[in-house]
């Protein structure tokens, strides 16, 4: 039984097709990602998916992506990321997976999932904070569900590693509100994607500040899901 991660899958199996291979990197992804998820998950373990799963902009038209997740092998926890305009409620998301028979999908808010001693938890998290007033409620919103997130594995008992889908420190920019959590919690592993291409260049990784940032896009990663433990 293994824990993998991988993000920014931006799958469009459905009636809203947006293929990602007019992208340098990005021909054959689909392929190349079922591939790759066959040749190293098993039934018996999980992957996190870390936001961008779809480009469907509504709950409905997420069937067919979601029916190509599901048939791939393991447990698979999805997060929300900045284009997962599809995103609901708990409570309409689960109902949706439920009633098409989508059993290995469930979704990380405002939650967290147990794996051995450690707690999987996470939210989709937010960009270094400007100015403006709606950016500010995001933020707080993205802050709260975090700790949320993170109390609710310490409350287990469990060791909690975060997930996210936007990356807490990039090149000189810091989302001080995401990282004040991460100390105050002493959390020592956050994984996260959304960085695509060149703007790789400047994410961060390995140990930062007392943290281990790994960066789990998918091109990144070649489109193979990481082993985080």
């Amino acid at each position: 039984m293994a824990l993998f991660a991988i993000g920014d899958l931006h799958l469009s199996l459905g009636d809203q097709f947006k293929p990602m291979d007019i992208f340098n990197g990005w021909d054959g992804y689909v392929e190349k990602l079922e591939q790759n998820w066959r040749s190293t998950v098993t039934s018996e373990d999980t992957v996190v998916l870390a936001g961008d799963t779809s480009w469907a902009m509504k709950l409905p038209n997420v069937f067919n992506d979601f029916e190509f997740i599901n048939s791939l092998p393991g447990k698979k926890i999805i997060l929300k990321g900045n284009h997962d305009y599809w995103w609901s409620t708990m409570a309409k998301m689960e109902r949706f997976v439920e009633e098409n028979h989508f059993d290995t999908i469930s979704f990380l808010f405002n939650n967290c999932y147990s794996y051995g001693k450690y707690g999987i938890c996470g939210t989709r998290g937010w960009v270094s904070i400007g100015d403006g007033t709606e950016d500010e409620k995001v933020q707080f919103r993205e802050v709260q569900r975090l700790e949320v997130s993170i109390k609710a594995a310490l409350d287990a008992g469990l060791e909690p590693v975060v997930f996210l889908h936007y990356p807490p420190v990039y090149g000189l920019n810091s989302n001080y509100d995401i990282l004040d959590v991460l100390y105050r919690y002493g959390i020592k592993k956050c994984f996260y994607g959304h960085i695509h291409g060149y703007s790789q260049k400047n994410a961060i990784t390995g140990m930062h500040d007392g943290v281990e940032y790994i960066m789990i896009s998918s091109d990144y990663l070649k489109f193979a899901p990481y082993r985080v433990m």
